[in-house]
């Protein structure tokens, strides 16, 4: 009681004391409950979202909120998000690592606006080449845009020989999309406020690292699964 009484006190004398305590988590847990959202939105609809059977035999899933276009390079994409993986049993999933992708095109986006994106890491092997630090899509693994809601009941060679199928929402449109030549990378930035300390993605995803408080409902919305 009083050391709150203290603190409060002291960020009233010190804005910048205010603006610390405040602003700590705040970037790290607004972007896993975006993640969160775009999950929920992507695959809540039977008829345009991503096939509850893909989700079920998924390995590994990665969500981008909000990619942005760059300014720089025509096409140029950047975003910031999580992998998560199945670990310990079909309903147990890792903490989430942090992970950016950069570079190449993303093939569905609109008007510039901001897209959101999620691959599903379909085999282990799609897995150990998201897990080393840093892969060209296109050049070192075999990516597919992902069929949309009933497509999935016809089973096309696309899907069943990626080992990444990939997926897109703009401006509330669902879509399969391209991402050759991007560029995905671990987070380090990202798994260090996160967790507090340099931890590798392949250790977070495989190993026992406790999730932060953000990603409780993420994690919760993927073991339905």
């Amino acid at each position: 009681m009083v050391m709150c009484a203290a603190l409060l006190l002291a960020a009233v004398l010190s804005p910048s004391l205010s603006i610390v305590l405040g602003a700590a988590s705040a970037p790290n847990d607004k972007r896993l409950k975006s993640a969160e959202a775009v999950l929920t939105d992507l695959s809540g609809s039977f008829d345009k979202g991503i096939p509850e059977s893909l989700l079920q035999k998924a390995s590994c899933v990665v969500i981008i909120p909000s990619v942005k276009r760059a300014a720089m390079g025509i096409g140029g994409q950047y975003g910031r998000g999580y992998m998560l993986c199945r670990k310990d049993g079909p309903k147990t999933w890792s903490a989430p690592a942090g992970i950016r992708i950069e570079g190449g095109s993303i093939g569905f986006q609109l008007g510039g606006s901001d897209t959101d994106v999620i691959l599903l890491v379909m085999n282990s092997r799609g897995a150990d080449r998201l897990l080393s630090s840093q892969f060209t899509i296109g050049a070192e693994a075999a990516v597919a845009a992902g069929p949309i809601g009933r497509q999935a009941s016809a089973q096309t060679d696309a899907t069943m020989r990626a080992e990444i199928l990939a997926w897109s929402q703009s401006r509330g449109i669902y879509a399969g999309i391209s991402l050759q030549g991007s560029t995905l990378r671990q987070d380090d930035g990202e798994n260090r406020e996160l967790y507090g300390s340099d931890l590798k993605n392949r250790d977070i995803v495989t190993g026992d690292v406790k999730p932060p408080a953000a990603a409780a409902g993420l994690i919760a919305l993927l073991s339905k699964y």
